[in-house]
């Protein structure tokens, strides 16, 4: 892939909430459309676990509810990515497994940085994401509630669940399995372990109906095992195994009440955002199930919670997937724009 047309926000040493200091932290990120002269139609899309700028490309167009004629678009690449700050990138005594750990809260704080020092912007009309971009609309929503008018998470949550925290652990697993991985200190990419992790994460990203419909057909595999091999090649060939454990390690503590602002109380973060909030679970979610949202939106204050019904589970969001989630996902981004 060529992301070569991207630019870098320097951020220098930050100290994350962790206590550790990231050295010479950089975002890496792209802006599409024209910032207006009242500095209003600000659109932030964050990218999720597998993404990249790139990747966002697919949920807006001028054709979409997110539209460049009409909105600044900043896509923000998620530390750990190998686009930002990342294993791959960092400086040679934070390389590789001397990486730290990163939160959310870090991501998101890093991002205002950029937001309001490199742009000048004060608000932000929408923030939208799927998986753990939609987590950091959420973390966007609760750390900066002032600043952000509305947030649209899709198949996301605002912490992240023991049941998800497990289904990573076993992917992590597969991949630490290989000899080749070496504590994170290997020589080359350890690729057995990287095809293993995409084949066991194949199994969550659709549900049990998917499988049992055999609606990958619908997605231009033939067979079960074309689906397998195609998310381990894409694993193995695309993805560094530190990028991907230090994100995976960054979604297991995925949390908006951490830091002195909530101190660990959940209901009190959910209850301290104030944006115009629309939560678009998938019915079959395995990672972020729509009981995980109907919770959350007992609590913010401007919420509807709106599940889509389809057996494409997780990845009913992945651009190209499920026109009709495209269609109601607009629907959506057009409600909260009024």
């Amino acid at each position: 892939m060529n992301y070569s047309e991207f630019d870098n926000y320097e951020l220098g040493d930050i100290k994350l909430l962790s206590g550790e200091t990231l050295l010479s932290a950089k975002l890496a990120y792209k802006t599409y459309g024209r910032l207006n002269s009242e500095k209003n139609n600000v659109i932030v899309l964050p990218t999720f676990y597998t993404g990249t700028h790139q990747r966002n490309e697919g949920f807006f167009g001028t054709n979409r509810a997110i539209n460049p004629d009409k909105h600044f678009i900043i896509s923000i690449n998620l530390f750990g990515n190998g686009l930002s700050s990342s294993p791959s990138n960092a400086e040679t005594k934070q390389r590789g497994s001397k990486f730290p750990t990163i939160n959310l809260f870090d991501n998101v704080a890093c991002q205002h940085k950029l937001i309001t020092k490199n742009f000048g912007i004060k608000k932000i009309a929408l923030i939208a994401g799927w998986s753990m971009a939609g987590c950091q609309a959420y973390q966007w929503a609760a750390q900066y509630p002032d600043m952000v008018q509305a947030i649209l998470p899709f198949c996301a949550s605002a912490k992240t669940s023991e049941h998800n925290f497990v289904f990573l652990e076993g992917v992590k697993a597969a991949l630490c399995a290989d000899p080749e991985w070496n504590s994170g200190n290997y020589a080359s990419q350890p690729i057995r372990g990287l095809k293993a992790f995409g084949r066991v994460y194949a199994g969550w990203a659709f549900s049990q109906e998917f499988f049992r419909k055999k609606t990958y057909k619908n997605l231009g595999y033939n067979n079960l095992e074309e689906l397998l091999v195609d998310w381990e090649n894409d694993h193995a060939n695309n993805w560094d195994a530190n990028n991907l454990l230090s994100k995976l390690l960054t979604w297991q503590k995925g949390d908006i009440s951490i830091g002195n602002k909530y101190k660990n109380n959940f209901i009190k973060a959910l209850e301290g955002i104030s944006a115009k909030t629309i939560i678009m679970p998938c019915s079959n979610d395995l990672y972020f199930p729509p009981e995980d949202n109907e919770y959350e939106a007992k609590y913010i204050k401007n919420c509807e919670l709106r599940i889509y019904y389809c057996e494409y589970g997780h990845c009913v969001a992945n651009p190209g997937n499920d026109k009709n989630f495209e269609i109601a996902l607009d629907q959506a981004i057009n409600d909260l724009l009024k």
